[in-house]
């Protein structure tokens, strides 16, 4: 289906006409103008030669033969601009936005995991119980819901810089915080920690798409915001890997475990603020000329009569984003609940296991890393994103049955193999979920489409937690593991629905890029008449 889709595309783009005819519609009003300029003549005693300027500037404004000149024109200097409008290229620079972004998104997603990981260690050490602290956990989808919508209309008003450092930013003054709560009696101080680390995620997982999309060129930005997404899944393996070693389970020595604790949260906090140096250093709201036709047809920033609340109806009511919302929420909370309560379900089939449990939950995240990136890779060169999130989203419901019914065989080598194949399909589907997102939304925002995507990953996060944590505290893992067989196969129903209309590739092959440009560039006339008119009431 979507290769059909495709090769259309291809067809008309071959056969339609050239990008900037729908821009010439204004030379009737040009030919109108020499018998206005007659009729000026013939009055010209009584009409004095400023008054005949300023006719001629309100009929047509200073710039407005250049801006609506076809390029058949010989339109010299017209011609040149809406050329060099239209110039892309991609910088080395592209590279270092990458890596601090994927970096500092790295430590919010350890700092994310490092408590559920030693549930255990942490209910001995503050006193409290389990479902405390996997609130430590959930506090990340709670904050999340709420936060998405002005972090969003941040990033579209103010751009990708000033987002990037408040996340960056964040997530450091959250680090230092836990610092300070280093004491059996603190409990409250390193849940406050853990709430400011939240706030900044929400202003770290919506920005891959938009880093790929406005530094990235077409045939690299799947691999790119797989990349970013990447950062974010080794920071999850980092704190299923890392917190186990540092923090073993000493129940009887507490100013051990408070040291080791220590250890862990300094380390964090000093890695943090390198990070956040660099983030203010490297990161850019986007290079000097765009990567692709399709961010070149864009406006660079939102026009005057931009609308926050009119993009979030314009993709509610986007049927196959709808669809798409609720499969990616599906999914990705799938994934934030099977994470959280991995060690839990791993000490209720094996006594003892702690360090197996994160090593089982490193290779469930490594896993899903290599799949990130195949699909980001093979996106690029195929574009297939319906059938491609298809396979991968049946290929996850196989996985987790699999895990399912193979948790409870006494064999901790196989759990390993069975949470590998779960994490290669299950976090590999991160990324073809924000690439397809904005494909199926363009023009409207990366960041709002992203975003909304993450807002429900949360929702469906905080209550398949919720839920698969009280079954597998009543009835074992087995039922809790059931609970989400039976949601992911409905998504496997609801991804088969979605209709697939890549916007976005389509204006980068020249297919659909006709109506941008118009619209680019009659916002600009407009904004110039307007202009202009203020000029003419200033001087009467």
């Amino acid at each position: 289906m979507v290769a059909g889709e495709l090769v259309q595309e291809h067809l008309r783009a071959g056969t339609g006409a050239p990008d900037d005819i729908m821009v010439g519609r204004k030379e009737p009003e040009d030919e109108e103008r020499p018998n206005e300029a007659v009729h000026a003549g013939g009055a010209g005693e009584t009409i004095s030669k400023r008054a005949q300027e300023l006719e001629e500037d309100k009929e047509a404004p200073p710039d407005e033969r250049e801006v609506m000149l076809p390029n058949g024109g010989g339109g010299g200097e017209g011609e040149e601009e809406e050329e060099k409008r239209l110039e892309t290229r991609v910088y080395a620079r592209r590279f270092a936005v990458l890596a601090v972004f994927s970096l500092y998104s790295l430590v919010n997603a350890f700092q994310w995991i490092q408590y559920s990981i030693i549930t255990n260690v942490f209910t001995q050490y503050y006193g409290v119980t389990n479902d405390k602290v996997d609130w430590l956990s959930i506090v990340y989808m709670v904050a999340y819901v709420p936060l998405i919508f002005p972090a969003t209309w941040l990033l579209d008003r103010k751009g990708l810089r000033l987002t990037a450092l408040l996340g960056a930013g964040l997530n450091c003054a959250g680090a230092w915080l836990k610092c300070a709560s280093v004491n059996p009696q603190l409990f409250a101080v390193t849940v406050t920690a853990q709430v400011i680390c939240s706030v900044a995620q929400v202003f770290i997982l919506g920005l891959p798409s938009r880093v790929a999309s406005v530094w990235f060129g077409p045939r690299e930005v799947s691999t790119a915001c797989a990349t970013a997404v990447l950062g974010n899944q080794l920071g999850t393996a980092i704190g299923f890997l890392l917190p186990p070693v540092l923090v073993p389970n000493t129940p009887d020595n507490v100013e051990l475990t408070g040291h080791n604790i220590m250890i862990m949260f300094y380390g964090t906090a000093a890695v943090s603020t390198v990070l956040f140096v660099l983030a203010v250093i490297v990161i850019k709201d986007r290079p000097p000329l765009p990567p692709s036709q399709a961010q070149a047809v864009l406006p660079d920033s939102p026009p005057e009569d931009y609308s926050y609340k009119q993009s979030i109806l314009n993709l509610v009511k986007n049927k196959a984003f709808v669809l798409l919302l609720i499969t990616y929420g599906i999914m990705t909370g799938s994934f934030y609940s099977v994470s959280t309560l991995l060690n839990q379900m791993i000490m209720a089939c094996y006594e003892n296991q702690e360090l197996n449990a994160g090593r089982i939950g490193l290779t469930l995240v490594v896993a899903g890393m290599v799949g990130s990136i195949l699909c980001g890779l093979w996106l690029d060169r195929t574009k297939l994103y319906k059938i491609t999130t298809l396979i991968v989203y049946i290929l996850s419901f196989v996985g987790m049955l699999v895990f399912t019914f193979t948790l409870d065989l006494k064999n901790i080598h196989l759990v390993f193999v069975t949470a590998g194949v779960l994490g290669f399909f299950m976090t590999g589907y991160l990324p073809l979920g924000f690439e397809f997102g904005v494909e199926i939304t363009y023009p409207e925002s990366e960041g709002t489409s992203s975003g909304l995507l993450n807002a429900f990953a949360q929702i469906f996060g905080i209550i398949f937690t919720l839920i698969q944590g009280k079954l597998t505290t009543d009835h074992g893992p087995l039922s809790g593991n059931l609970f989400l067989c039976a949601w992911i196969f409905l998504g496997i129903i609801l991804t088969a629905l979605i209709k697939s209309e890549l916007k976005r590739h389509n204006v980068n092959m020249g297919a659909d890029s006709n109506h941008l440009k118009a619209g680019y560039l009659e916002r600009r006339h407009r904004k110039q008449r307007s202009s202009t008119t203020d000029d003419l009431t200033k001087n009467d």
